[in-house]
Order: structure tokens, then C-alpha cells, then sequence
């Protein structure tokens, strides 16, 4: 079929399919008469909702509650389920590859123009059949905000199985590059590698934050039973909100993230938990928030560790990478190696630091939003602050890492020869 068709069929499959997703909890919380007398139509409309939600579409709540003069308030509901967002990129990325498989590298444009048009009238229909006079849904945003994951996990998918950006979208990158004077390429690879190094050092500090979100979970597990239990939903009513929880898992490691290293999150107007103290309000009958550190934390700074440690691993892969060639250009215009050593060390931390704090407060950007309702119009990491403070403590931990890497390289060659010397006597 022409590609542009198979494209269109592609990208409506993985709407259907991530449509179901959400339909499924919502049938099952309806057949528990979890929603009252609510019949097809609000069914239908709420599913709609949902899936524009996890799109990244904000709704509109034009008639929230009633607000203390005795009017009606409005609000915003804007905070993305990260982890549901996951299900159409991944659809995209099986889509991307498909398609990439059946194309040649220059007609793959066919493919995705066509995908992406029906994704957006998908969304478009689905905006303009799901709007209320309660719940708002911009029709531009309805149209366009779905296709970001959806086309961000297409273009991945294809990258994936044509291999190469060059067999993607016919540039020779190497060929490119190898035109280039050498001092270029030398730029080019030390600010590469630079920026790696940051990617290493968010990752890192989101695997270990992860870490102390689950430990946190587990300690305060008999506080998080207790709500379930007063919540009293039943058996489907509890399933469908620990669906809920778990979809919001992506946005509590990144709150974890801000937490851990002492720029805080917003818990609500007013309200503010991290390292370094916290002042919250009341909060909704979430499960999870039961496992919220509370009360004077005298050892919280403690935490703080976590960006720097990431930071370490970082400077240390820098030097494993052999590609710091600022630091050999000064080398030849400085003859004083201290101060060459001292400021190209002290640079790398600071760029590092740089890519860091932006990767952080990109995923703080998207993990935080508005629920809509009161106080809950503010949750999450500030990224700015967030930014702030993980550029300054990676960058920190970049500095040690690289000025330790040597001993470290030592003590890990030292022991590799132990574990041979072993090995040979037995």
C-alpha cells in the first residue's frame, strides 16, 4: 500500500490501542458503580478526556466547586501521568520501526506525514467530541500536543532499526565531519563529550533517587496501607488507583530528584517538602503521600550527596573517555600544568553541571503541573531552582570525580590484575 496509507494505519492502531488502555480502568470502575448514574455518552467522554490527559493536553475545569463568594471556580488540570505517557510512545516506537522497515531513506517522510496527520485528527476529534461545559479542551491543543510524544517515539523507533541517522534521513554525518578542520572535530568531541557526561549524570542521579523513593515507600508502607484501608474503595476502586499512583510514578522519581537535592517540591499553594525543611498543608487521601517525610529531618542535608555522587560518576566516564581536549589545548598555550589542570577541571564541572541542571529541569518542567482544584494548583519542582541546584552539586561531584579519576583508574587495574594473578593460580 502507498506509505503514506500505511503510516495513517499504523498511527490509528496505536491510538485505538492506547485509547483502551484507559477505557479499561474507567469500564471497570463504572461496573463497580464507582461513578453513580453515569451512563455511555460520560463514559465515553471521560476516556476521551483521559487519553488527551496523558497526551500531555491540558482540561480546562470551568466549574470545579464553589468558591468562597458563592461562585463557581475554575482551574487547569495539567498534571501529565508520566508513566501512561509511556504506552503511546512506545505504540510510536513499534509504529517508527515498522515504517522504517518498509521505506527507503528518502521516502520516510511519506510515512511519518501521513501517521502524523491522522494522529492529529484523531486528537482533533477527540478534543471536539469530549468538551463539556464542565471540562474545556482547546482544539489546537487537542490537535498538536499529541503528536510531541507520539512523534518524538516515531522518530526514535525509526532511528532504532535504520541503525544510523545517516541511513534515516540520507546525511552522511562521518562523511560531513571529515570535512571539517581537525580543530572543529576536536571541539566537536570534547563538547560531546561534555554533554554525555551530563546525560550520565542525570541518569544517575534519577537511578538513585529512585532508589530512595522505593526505600521511602517500604519504610512507610503501614502509613500507605492505612490510607487505602480508609479510603474503603473496594477491590476494583483500589486497583484502579493504584493504576493511578503507579502512573504518576515517573513524576514522584523527579520530585524525588528535586527533593534529594534541596531544591523542594511544591505540594500545593504554599506548601514546599525537600532536604532542607519542609512546610506542607493539607493534602488529598493519595496513598503515596502517606510515605511523604515528615516532622524535623536533622540528617535531610544528608541527601544532598545524591547529585554530587551522580556528579563523581560523571567526571570519572569523562576521563575514561579520553576527550578532553580543552584541557591539552591550555596545556600548550599555559605552561603552568597546575593551573591548566585546575581551570580545565574546574570548566568541565561548570558544563557538566550545565547539562545536567538543564536535563533536570526539562524533566522537572514536565513532571509538574496543576491538578485543578484549591491549593492543588501547584505541584512539583520549580525548574529553575531545580536547574540551580543539580547544575551546582554535579558539578561539584565532576570536579572530585575527574581529579580522583587516576586512583581510581589505578586502584581498578590493580585489582583487575589481583582477579588474573587468582584466576592463573588456580
Amino acid at each position: 500500500m502507498p506509505l503514506w496509507l500505511q503510516g495513517a494505519l499504523e498511527s490509528a492502531q496505536a491510538a485505538v490501542i492506547s485509547a483502551l488502555a484507559v477505557i479499561v480502568p474507567i469500564v471497570a470502575v463504572w461496573a463497580t458503580a464507582g461513578f453513580g448514574e453515569g451512563g455511555f455518552e460520560f463514559l465515553a467522554r471521560l476516556a476521551g478526556q483521559a487519553w488527551l490527559l496523558i497526551h500531555g493536553v491540558p482540561l480546562l475545569l470551568e466549574t470545579v466547586g464553589p468558591g468562597g463568594a458563592g461562585r463557581a471556580e475554575s482551574g487547569t488540570l495539567s498534571l501529565i501521568p508520566l508513566g501512561l505517557t509511556l504506552i503511546p510512545f512506545l505504540l510510536a516506537w513499534r509504529a517508527g520501526r515498522r515504517l522504517a522497515r518498509a521505506s527507503y531513506t528518502d521516502q520516510l517522510w511519506q510515512a511519518l506525514l501521513g501517521s502524523w496527520l491522522m494522529y492529529g485528527a484523531f486528537g482533533l476529534a477527540t478534543g471536539f467530541v469530549c468538551r463539556t461545559s464542565d471540562v474545556g479542551v482547546s482544539l489546537w491543543a487537542a490537535s498538536f500536543i499529541p503528536l510531541i510524544p507520539f512523534a518524538l517515539g516515531m522518530v526514535i523507533g525509526a532511528r532504532r532499526e535504520a541503525g544510523s541517522w545517516s541511513r534515516l534521513i540520507g546525511v552522511d554525518a562521518v562523511a560531513w565531519l571529515s570535512r571539517t578542520s581537525q580543530h572543529s572535530r576536536w571541539a566537536g568531541s570534547y563538547l560531546g563529550s561534555a554533554a554525555k557526561a551530563g546525560f550520565v549524570a542525570a541518569m544517575a542521579s534519577l537511578a538513585m533517587a529512585s532508589g530512595l523513593l522505593a526505600v521511602d515507600l517500604i519504610i512507610h508502607w503501614n502509613l500507605i496501607i492505612a490510607v487505602y484501608e480508609a479510603l474503603d474503595a473496594g477491590p476494583v476502586g483500589g486497583a484502579a488507583l493504584t493504576l493511578a499512583q503507579l502512573g504518576y510514578l515517573p513524576n514522584l522519581v523527579v520530585f524525588a530528584l528535586a527533593w534529594t537535592s534541596g531544591a523542594g517540591v511544591a505540594l500545593g499553594v504554599g506548601s514546599q517538602a525537600g532536604a532542607l525543611g519542609t512546610a506542607v498543608g493539607p493534602l488529598p487521601s493519595i496513598p503515596v503521600f502517606a510515605a511523604l517525610p515528615s516532622g524535623v529531618l536533622d540528617y535531610g542535608f544528608v541527601a544532598l550527596v545524591v547529585p554530587v555522587l551522580a556528579g563523581l560518576l560523571a567526571g570519572w566516564w569523562f576521563l575514561r573517555e579520553g576527550e578532553n581536549h580543552f584541557d591539552e589545548w591550555l596545556s600548550i598555550k599555559v605552561k603552568a600544568r597546575w593551573f591548566t589542570a585546575a581551570v580545565s577541571t574546574l570548566v568541565l564541572g561548570a558544563m557538566v553541571g550545565a547539562v545536567a541542571g538543564l536535563l533536570a529541569a526539562g524533566l522537572a518542567w514536565l513532571a509538574r503541573g496543576s491538578a485543578g482544584i484549591g491549593r492543588l494548583t501547584d505541584i512539583g519542582p520549580d525548574p529553575l531552582r531545580t536547574a540551580v541546584f543539580v547544575a551546582v552539586e554535579t558539578g561539584i561531584g565532576v570536579v572530585i570525580g575527574y581529579a580522583a579519576g587516576p586512583w581510581l583508574e589505578r586502584r581498578q587495574k590493580l585489582h583487575e590484575v589481583q582477579l588474573e594473578t587468582a584466576a592463573d593460580a588456580d
